[in-house]
């Protein structure tokens, strides 16, 4: 299956907002089966884990890999961070009926402030594994806050929410709220600096997204910030010289 590429006004829709929805399928119908058989594998191996702590599941299921390299993901990327692209993370999201935590007000890259040495350039493809609307509890973002630079944080219940922290309150209007509402097999972008977040899921349907996060490997992540964590080169040149785990 080959992915539509974006169009240059599409690439620039999304450079202006920090984010775009592709209401396109991402995979092919058996692949997009593949991959919701692993996460169903890795929801019944959790354990005591809560069902949206699957972080890092290429660590632990290499399998993982051929959809995160693929050239369907890759080819959505390039187009907006350039052809030198590094894997940084993944994550299975879910979040189950009626108990499934909020996940408040962030920028991805807060979470990551000092691991590399540049955050313009980072994406995170997030891909429906199950139907994602506002029942449910879908992603949202504020529009053109990936330009704002670190937002203040707060601490929040850790109980009730994905964080235990958030950005304080008095800093994001919510009235500009765009929801991401997907069909599974689609997918959204966006910038790692966007601010957003996600209301609890408290209603009959589970909402599971299997997040992909690439860099441009312009970016050096710093090995001594990063004990434990591995990285791929996925497409192109290694430009700052980063150790990728297949070079």
């Amino acid at each position: 299956m080959t992915t539509q590429a974006l169009s240059k006004q599409e690439v620039e829709f999304y450079k202006e907002n920090g984010y775009y929805l592709y209401k396109k399928p991402l995979f092919s119908a058996e692949k997009m089966q593949v991959l919701t058989s692993i996460f169903e594998e890795q929801l019944a191996e959790k354990g005591s884990k809560l069902s949206d702590e699957l972080d890092t599941p290429h660590f632990r299921d290499e399998r993982l890999l051929d959809f995160l390299l693929s050239d369907e993901v890759l080819d959505l990327v390039e187009p907006i961070i350039g052809p030198n692209i590094g894997l940084w993370s993944s994550h299975f999201i879910c979040k189950d009926p009626y108990v499934g935590r909020a996940t408040p007000w962030h920028e991805d890259s807060a979470y990551w402030n000092g691991r590399l040495s540049s955050f313009d350039k980072i994406i995170t493809v997030w891909l429906a594994i199950d139907r994602s609307w506002k029942e449910n509890g879908c992603m949202r973002v504020i529009p053109g806050t990936h330009r704002n630079g670190f937002s203040e944080y707060e601490e929040v219940d850790g109980t009730s929410n994905l964080f235990n922290t958030q950005i304080k309150s008095d800093a994001v209007d919510e009235s500009q709220a765009v929801y991401f509402e997907l069909e599974s097999g689609e997918c959204s972008l966006h910038d790692s600096r966007i601010i957003h977040g996600a209301t609890p899921n408290t209603s009959p349907y589970r909402r599971c997204g299997y997040t992909m996060r690439y860099f441009s490997t312009e970016a050096l992540v710093y090995p001594e910030k990063n004990p434990g964590f591995k990285v791929w080169l996925a497409r192109g040149k290694n430009i700052a010289g980063t150790q990728f785990v297949n070079e």
